[in-house]
């Protein structure tokens, strides 16, 4: 495992290689028109055309570098300042507080705390794609858990595992489901109440699978630490302005077409007010800051260089040539097949491509146009790419926030696997019925 290239590593190779592809692959193109009523761009059916132009040079392949970043600047910038003000909430101890105050009240009602503790982190993968967050929260979750009589795995089930649930059914996900529709051409949060049924129905399986499981491996009780039971004035100010941040940038999404830059507004100074609050200080707030931003920093840039592949495919004059290779073997199944597929892939996609935002940026544009052609609405190539993409987040190694949280919890890696490759099969099964539903009622 330690030999595995990382995915900066592998990300730089598969830009190389897209740079190679543009002197192999033939160059093409689809015609495209504006569909005024909607305000996207299609492609046209049966356009596709052999074209010739001028191949990229090394120099182009070295400023796809800078320019992929680049084109990616507002979501990086939001990645960055969300990360930073979750980092400083935790240094203010607003959140371990609230979950040590949540063990007490729930003492002696371990199915109802099992089921709450699981809602309130897949509300956190719903909001904001939580998954790194959960690390620095796993020595406290350990000792909740195990003083309920929960062993190690039900503790991951119900605190990352959730949260992999809620990023991956989200209806709001700003880095999956949003970053998804943005490069689909879609308004961000459309077709929100297919997502919230689904993740409805998602979320009862899940917690019966808990509860069914943890109950079967109880383990014996250890007693909670008494420290910091009760929350403190600052945390509970702290833990208010965080409830009504969301609301705000929900509502601004909903009703004043907010975009990305007013979401990386609010979440900025939600974390310097937090952070003063909570006593850190100007410097210590700013110091929590930079830290939050080295956290995030390597996600950001992957972000970026996921753009770069996009931007090599499409000025080589190859991305259209490949959609319609693609386009050739799908085209004898069915829409229903098709989704189904495309979801499959973005899973086995998701193992060198761990960021599944970058892998939104890398997909998307080949995919969208393919969904056009073969009678995928592009709200279920979205929900093709949600599934299969964050959901892999609960096996793949490559995955950092995964692979940090089985360490602080002394689990290898195989036996993981091999634990939670029944429920999240489980799941997927669920999100492949639910994407054969999207196809037949015409999900828009």
């Amino acid at each position: 495992m330690k030999k595995f290239p990382n995915a900066f590593v592998i990300l730089i190779a598969v830009i190389i290689f897209a740079w190679i592809l543009t002197y192999i692959v033939p160059q093409g193109s689809y015609q495209r028109i504006l569909d005024e009523a909607t305000g996207t761009t299609k492609v046209l059916n049966d356009s596709y055309q052999t074209v010739t132009s001028e191949h990229l040079s090394l120099m182009d392949l070295i400023l796809s570098i800078p320019r992929g970043i680049i084109g990616r600047a507002d979501a990086i910038v939001l990645i960055l300042l969300i990360g930073g003000c979750f980092y400083v909430i935790e240094k203010t101890g607003a959140l371990n507080q609230g979950l040590v105050k949540l063990v007490k009240i729930l003492e002696g009602k371990e199915t109802l705390a099992l089921i709450l503790v699981t809602a309130l982190f897949t509300a956190g993968g719903v909001t904001i794609g939580m998954q790194e967050e959960v690390i620095a929260m796993i020595p406290i979750l350990l000792l909740f858990g195990k003083s309920l009589g929960y062993n190690t795995f039900s503790i991951i089930l119900m605190s990352y595992g959730s949260t992999v649930i809620g990023s991956s059914f989200s209806p709001s996900n700003p880095f999956g489901v949003m970053i998804a529709q943005k490069e689909a051409g879609l308004p961000l949060l459309s077709g929100s109440q297919f997502r919230l049924v689904v993740l409805a129905v998602v979320l009862v399986v899940w917690i019966a699978f808990i509860i069914r499981y943890a109950n079967k491996n109880r383990i014996d009780k250890i007693k909670m630490p008494s420290a910091h039971e009760s929350m403190t004035t600052r945390s509970k100010i702290i833990l208010s302005l965080l409830a009504l941040t969301f609301c705000g940038v929900i509502y601004g999404l909903l009703f004043l077409n907010w975009d990305f830059n007013e979401m990386s507004a609010s979440f900025f100074a939600l974390g310097i007010v937090a952070g003063l609050i909570g006593q850190l200080g100007v410097n210590g707030t700013g110091e929590s800051y930079i830290d939050g931003f080295k956290e995030m920093m390597f996600a950001a840039i992957l972000l970026g260089l996921a753009n770069s592949i996009s931007l090599l495919l499409k000025e080589g004059m190859i991305m259209d040539t490949i959609v319609y290779a693609l386009f050739g073997p799908l085209k004898y199944l069915s829409p229903s097949v098709s989704a189904v597929s495309m979801m499959i892939a973005h899973s086995f996609l998701h193992f060198p491509v761990p960021s599944y935002s970058g892998q939104a940026v890398l997909t998307m544009p080949i995919l969208v146009p393919l969904s056009d052609l073969i009678g995928v609405s592009r709200q279920t190539c979205v929900l093709a790419y949600q599934y299969g993409a964050v959901m892999a987040d609960m096996i793949v190694p490559t995955n950092g926030a995964l692979m940090a949280v089985l360490a602080l919890c002394n689990i290898p890696y195989n036996k993981w696997l091999k634990f939670a490759l029944r429920p999240t099969l489980l799941i997927v099964l669920i999100a492949a019925i639910a994407l054969v539903v999207s196809v037949a009622i015409g999900y828009q």
